[in-house]
């Protein structure tokens, strides 16, 4: 089964910056998209970043300008660097990939454990 283990988290305080690094068992090349997620406590959990494999990117509104996506095929390995942290942005961050080999085929969706970031004073 697919692994995609989550790392770089920790506490910071507000402005603050860290880097989230995802490292998958298989070449994320083989993915037609990577992503990132985040669940607060008592919250749905919502979409954060996500990057194709035709390096298309898509951001929530809530981090555009201050997060980005990206990969490295070579290390099989998808980051996200996040700047200009605010409060708002404390969650359980996972990793995500999709699978669909075909337009029309199955759609699978892959899950990392998570990574706690937690920004306060």
């Amino acid at each position: 089964q697919v692994q995609l283990v989550e790392s770089g988290g920790g506490s910071v305080q507000p402005g603050g910056s860290l880097r989230l690094s995802c490292a998958a068992s298989r070449s994320i090349s083989s993915f037609n998209a990577m992503g990132w997620y985040r669940q607060a406590p008592g919250k749905q959990r919502e979409l954060v970043a996500r990057v194709t494999n035709d390096d298309n990117t898509n951001y929530a509104d809530s981090v555009k300008g201050r997060f980005f996506i990206s990969r490295d095929n070579a290390k099989n390995t998808v980051y996200l660097q996040m700047n200009s942290l605010k409060p708002e942005d404390t969650a359980v961050y996972y990793c995500h990939a999709e699978l669909q080999i075909f337009r029309q085929s199955p759609r699978y969706d892959y899950w990392g454990q998570g990574t706690q970031v937690t920004v306060s004073s």
